[in-house]
């Protein structure tokens, strides 16, 4: 048979690199990537996607080719969830129960990046949610937040979060600054926290998920907690529960590291406290933490017990809670507690949330010898 005159001029050598090369594309297609093969996740994380774009974003959705009928793209579905089917309990980690993450972020602490991936409960059942402000170093916080994000998502499977949720404030910080000791001023307290629960509801609205079971309040500047956070503060299955927030500094007198106080938010009511409170008028917020303003208030931050043989485990209960890393189940924010943004029972933000809370029939705890700590500024 004649041979056509285009193969009897192509170069033999020239066919078998198109066919190894033919070959190797289809391994290359066909084989499951390093890191899917050795977590053995992917096909779980697949599992637990979302099933369409309208899911909110505490799922990962993983786009598919656009569906058509008769040639026209298909309408939304109607989607329907069973909330009912949600848990939260003791054992979240193996019930497979999903984590929301919510974070306002003004600065980027790359502590708080390496400390968040650290977390050992399952990557793919944990969500993040971030509320930046639109100022210059809101700007900057929010790129170096992308690059940490670009690199762990696309790391090793198992350190990959299943959906990440960045806004942007639509209202001016009234407060530029972030220094510490700018934002701690007694008189700047008042329109600091109700912007700071403005962000926290729009953060909140927006990201919790029909299959969200937990929140975990963490702030931005948290940057040492032990890698079993989560599933240290769930297994106690309390509807609000608070760790002590600590900081480590060095001690000019003795020039050691040492630890103190940070968050004076978590506290049990006085006798002083509630005659204050019933004696404010209708606007006035009360305030813990400052000289000026004594209630006398049981705060957790003094009930520590720093020794190494301490029982991680002891639980109080709470009338107010700080939000430095606070763990709520999700049908307590379902329920309607959330962080008012106006005096209620002269409190706001997360001991206002406390007060809500408790005005909707659930209980808050803390754990005063279980600690986080705090960046020292």
């Amino acid at each position: 048979m004649a041979v056509s005159r285009s193969l009897r001029r192509t170069n033999p050598i020239t066919i078998v690199l198109a066919g190894l090369l033919a070959i190797g594309f289809l391994v290359f297609i066909f084989s499951p990537s390093p890191s899917s093969a050795a977590s053995g996740s992917g096909n779980e994380r697949k599992s637990y996607a979302a099933e369409n774009p309208l899911s909110p974003p505490t799922k990962p959705f993983f786009k598919e080719a656009p569906i058509k009928a008769n040639g026209r793209r298909a309408p939304p579905p109607v989607v329907r969830y069973a909330l009912n089917n949600n848990t939260a309990t003791s054992t979240s980690a193996s019930n497979h129960e999903r984590v929301l993450i919510l974070t306002p972020l003004a600065r980027f602490y790359v502590g708080y990046w390496e400390n968040l991936v650290k977390l050992s409960y399952p990557h793919e059942y944990i969500s993040l949610g971030f509320i930046i402000p639109k100022t210059r170093e809101g700007n900057a916080a929010a790129s170096a937040l992308q690059a940490a994000i670009k690199k762990t998502q696309s790391g090793p499977v198992n350190d990959r979060f299943a959906s990440i949720t960045i806004l942007r404030q639509d209202f001016d910080p009234p407060i530029v600054s972030q220094d510490e000791k700018e934002r701690h001023k007694m008189e700047n307290q008042k329109i600091r926290r109700e912007a700071m629960s403005r962000a926290r509801n729009s953060l909140l609205f927006t990201t919790l998920g029909p299959s969200t079971s937990w929140v975990l309040w963490l702030d931005a500047d948290i940057v040492e907690t032990p890698e079993t956070l989560i599933q240290d503060l769930t297994k106690h299955n309390k509807p609000v529960i608070v760790p002590n927030c600590y900081q480590r500094f060095r001690d000019p007198e003795t020039r050691q590291m040492d630890t103190r106080p940070y968050d004076y938010n978590s506290w049990v009511d006085s006798a002083r406290s509630l005659e204050i409170a019933a004696a404010m008028g209708p606007d006035e917020i009360m305030l813990e933490g400052y000289a000026e303003l004594p209630t006398y208030r049981t705060l957790m931050a003094h009930l520590a017990d720093k020794s190494p043989n301490r029982d991680i485990d002891k639980i109080m209960p709470l009338d107010g809670v700080g939000g430095t890393a606070l763990m709520v189940k999700a049908d307590v924010h379902r329920d309607g507690a959330m962080f008012p943004a106006f005096p209620f029972y002269h409190m706001v933000e997360t001991e206002g949330f406390a007060k809500m809370a408790r005005r909707l029939g659930w209980k808050c705890f803390g754990l005063p010898n279980y600690f986080v700590y705090h960046y020292n500024e």
